[in-house]
């Protein structure tokens, strides 16, 4: 018996069920999304390298620019000032960033776009927190040494091996070129240089993108995997989220205990109790200045049915038995409200009873 409970604790605990939008969400803003590195790294370097390659003649103008205007007028400044210094690192400072900055600009949009293109837009400040379990050095050395380590290495071989096999590839259909280099001019040379890399670098970015789409859906089957919640987790966020049936169930009894002990509290007050006779009660009470119509204070089946005679008759409040007329109200009528138009002729009846018996008193 206890072989079995224990059994049933581990399969109750074992994270078999897929996880609920909620614990979804909770990871997400913990900043625990779906993302894959390696595409980030490649739509940013096949970017960047897309840049370069196009509009290579901007950045060439540009770059002449800053080393003509640095040879033929700063080199040349006679006398070297702090204030002359300023100036010169400052137009240095200018020169450069038209220079970086649009390589820096698609850089920073790539990566945006690729980070959007996996998880959306999201801000979170959670990564960011100390944690001391992120430098814990048991659970460092158990990351080095896990299966996902050696993934992660086995990707890198791959990555490896592939982009390599490509450059090298790319090199070897523009041999007669590389060989050719050391008897062409100083530009040619340059310029055959710069076409070999940017083929070079887009080839590769090409062929690591290639490897992060592969690597996209292990991060998301990683993913779905570290997400999985046990049946004992889904009734806890089940619990936390809709309230503890347990405690609900004591509000609702608490609740109906008050309602009780208001709805007792009105029958000393009701006009008359019309009775099943042992199966219901309904108490009514009537003020012809203040009410256009009677209205229920009370009522009740059974055990309740028979507290409520019980404090009519010490209360020495007139009861009258009605079998059609209580089963009726009972169904149709709720505490507070004021009693239907079709029971008008009844209960007016009942009541002028009342009153001559009042009026005997």
């Amino acid at each position: 018996m206890f072989r079995l409970q224990l059994d049933l604790q581990f399969f109750a605990g074992e994270k078999t069920e897929k996880a609920t939008p909620k614990k979804r969400q909770d990871s997400r803003k913990k900043g625990q999304v779906l993302k894959s590195q390696d595409v980030t790294s490649a739509i940013v370097l096949l970017a960047v390298f897309l840049f370069l390659f196009f509009f290579s003649g901007f950045l060439r103008s540009e770059i002449f620019s800053f080393f003509d205007v640095t040879f033929t007028k700063y080199m040349l400044v006679e006398t070297l000032t702090i204030e002359t210094s300023i100036e010169i690192y400052k137009d240095l400072l200018m020169e450069m960033a038209v220079i970086l900055l649009p390589i820096m600009l698609v850089a920073v949009v790539a990566a945006i776009a690729a980070n959007f293109f996996q998880f959306g837009l999201l801000f979170t400040t959670e990564p960011l927190k100390f944690d001391l379990k992120k430098i814990d050095p048991i659970k460092g050395l158990k990351r080095i040494f896990s299966l996902k380590a050696i993934i992660e290495l086995l990707k890198s071989i791959l990555k490896i091996s592939f982009i390599g096999s490509v450059t090298t590839l790319i090199l070897w259909m523009n041999l007669e070129q590389v060989l050719s280099l050391s008897f062409k001019t100083a530009w040619d040379t340059l310029s055959t240089v710069g076409w070999l890399t940017g083929m070079m670098g887009i080839a590769a970015s090409v062929v690591l993108l290639f490897i992060s789409i592969l690597d996209f859906f292990y991060q998301r089957f990683d993913y779905e995997k570290n997400l999985k919640m046990s049946k004992q987790d889904i009734k806890d966020e089940h619990k936390n989220s809709e309230g503890d049936p347990i405690i609900k169930s004591r509000i609702r009894q608490r609740q109906r205990e008050m309602a009780m002990r208001r709805m007792m509290q009105e029958v000393p007050t009701a006009d008359v109790v019309i009775t099943n006779p042992t199966h219901f009660a309904i108490a009514l009470k009537y003020d012809d200045e203040l009410m256009d119509a009677p209205i229920v204070v009370a009522k009740g089946a059974d055990l309740i049915a028979q507290k409520i005679k019980l404090i009519a008759k010490e209360n020495d409040v007139v009861m009258v038995e009605n079998r059609p007329l209580a089963r009726a109200m009972f169904d149709q009528v709720e505490i507070g409200q004021r009693i239907p138009d079709e029971f008008f002729k009844a209960i007016a009846e009942v009541l002028a009873y009342v009153y001559r018996i009042k009026q005997k008193i």
